[in-house]
Formats: structure tokens, sequence, C-alpha cells
């Protein structure tokens, strides 16, 4: 048995919700110096550049979760003010991206997985996403990991999706059928200029929580049930946030996916799957309104 298999394998043997919780625990831990040694250990092993954190000394840091979620210094992710930009809303690396064919997302080659499922299983709220546009990009431990907004928009509905907590690396991707639609996720919708975007926080192994800045943490505990809350508009707890602003965090790193509609934004020219992520930097170009309409009365092939 190669390596790799070996990883698969025990992915799947390992009982990854306990894991995930006990490591959540370790770090949301007080423990002094030993919180410390862990955090210079951590940075050692993945090479993290700490002259951009807003707090570079890591004693600073009373818990893991504090450093992992730190803060960058101010100005150093500036956002594309282009009104017609769409912008990256991590740091990280796009796994994939492309168009929404058959409700079918590609994971990665041989590997595909179904919208529906993973925006939570209702034909409803899936179906302003089919046959638009889609990305994955994937956290790793060294990146920054505070999720910003794409582009502005206005809360709709948020679905907390139980699942299972494999690895989202490169490596499981490849080897795991659906894992993007198996594994625990919170979705958010937005309405924004172009139409419904769609923002899905997945989860993964020892990734201790996630988190939204209206609801706080969505994840841990885990349900068993698809939970929906809905924000109606003109509602009490309405919320609207701008182009960069930050709409949640994962306490130990996974991936985004990104969707919206047909026929109203194309990813600019380079945007391709292994394509290095900067937060707030130019990602896809809004279509204007005459684009749009062309594109929508185009006769499709036969």
């Amino acid at each position: 048995m190669s390596l790799d298999k070996f990883k698969i394998g025990a992915q799947y043997a390992m009982p990854k919700h306990l894991i995930s919780r006990l490591v959540g625990k370790l770090a949301a831990a007080q423990a002094g110096k030993l919180t410390t040694s862990l955090i210079k250990g951590f940075i050692k092993q993945y090479g993290i550049d700490m002259s951009e954190a807003k707090y570079e000394d890591p004693a600073h840091y009373k818990t893991f979760n504090e450093f992992f979620t730190r803060p960058l210094k101010d100005g150093l992710r500036p956002i594309a003010e282009d009104k017609d930009i769409i912008a990256h809303p991590v740091d990280g690396k796009i796994s994939q991206l492309g168009d929404v064919v058959d409700d079918r997302l590609i994971q990665a080659k041989g590997h595909d997985f179904s919208l529906q499922e993973l925006l939570g299983g209702d034909e409803n709220v899936a179906a302003p996403f089919q046959g638009g546009k889609f990305a994955t990009i994937y956290l790793a431990p060294k990146d920054y990991h505070r999720i910003h907004m794409p582009i502005g928009g206005k809360l709709r509905k948020m679905v907390y999706v139980p699942g299972d907590l494999f690895s989202v690396n490169p490596l499981t991707a490849e080897n795991v059928p659906n894992l993007f639609s198996r594994n625990e996720r919170v979705v958010a919708i937005f309405d924004t200029e172009i139409g419904p975007l769609a923002m899905v926080l997945v989860g993964a192994t020892i990734v201790a929580s996630i988190e939204t800045i209206w609801a706080g943490t969505v994840t841990p505990p885990a349900g068993k049930d698809v939970f929906t809350w809905d924000y109606p508009e003109n509602g009490h707890n309405q919320l609207i946030l701008n182009k960069g602003d930050e709409m949640g965090r994962f306490k130990l790193g996974s991936t985004v996916i990104l969707a919206w509609g047909s026929e109203v934004a194309d990813f600019l020219d380079g945007e391709v799957a292994g394509t290095v992520t900067r937060m707030g930097t130019p990602f896809a170009k809004i279509k204007n309104k005459e684009e749009q309409s062309e594109q929508a009365e185009a006769p499709t092939e036969e």
C-alpha cells in the first residue's frame, strides 16, 4: 500500500469529529508558555511570515486560536476599488473554478459533486446558481484565515449542513468522492448587484470552529440536521456588508467555495487552478447590463 493510500484510509477510520473537538479545546486554552511554544513551532513548521501580522510577537497571543485568526497590519490587503471587479475573499490557492454544469462542480480530476447537495439539498436555494460560475479556494495552515466579502451584499440566508470532517488538502480532494458536499459546512447567501452570491465555508479535520460575524460560532457543536436561518428584507436582523468586509473565519484552516449565477461575471485571465490568491485583489469582472442581455439572448448550439 502506498503512503497516499494509507493516509486516505486512515481518514476514513479515524474519529474525525472527536479529534477535531479535542484539538479545538487545546487551541482555545490559555496555557501561557506552552501556548507560546506551540505557536512558535507552528510558525517554524509552516514558514509563516509574521511581519504581516498586526502583532508579530508570538507571546502576544493568549490562545492558539487568537494566533490562528490573527489580524493583518492595516492596509496590507487593499481591496480592489473598481466597481466592476469581484475581489478574492481569502488568502489561499485556487483548487478549481469554472462553470456549474448540470448541477455539477469539478472537485479534482475524475471527481465532481452536486451544487444542490453542497448548499444543503434545497432545490430552490441552488436554482439561481445553476449554469453559473464557481470557485473553490483552499486555505493552507500558513494562510490568513479570515474570510472577506468579494463584493458588497445583503445577507439573505444561512444554512448549517452537518457532515464529515475529512481533510480538504489536495491529496484528499483527489481521492475522496464528494468531499466538499459530504463535509460539515456553513452556507451564506447574499443578495448583490450581480444577483445571489453563495459563500460556503467548508469544515475539515481539526477545524475547531466555523464562525460568521453575525452569528458567532455556528459549529461546534455539530448538528445532525440541516438548519436554516432566514434574514428577510427590512427585518430587524438585516445585515449589509461592503466589499472587503470580514464575514467569517476558520479556527484552523479549510476551504471556501463561491458561486454566482449565469452570465453576470467572468473570472479574469490567469485565474486558474493552482493560482495563489491574496484577499482583496481582482478575481472576476462583472459584465455590464448590455453584455448580460446579449449573452442571455444568444442562441445555443444544439
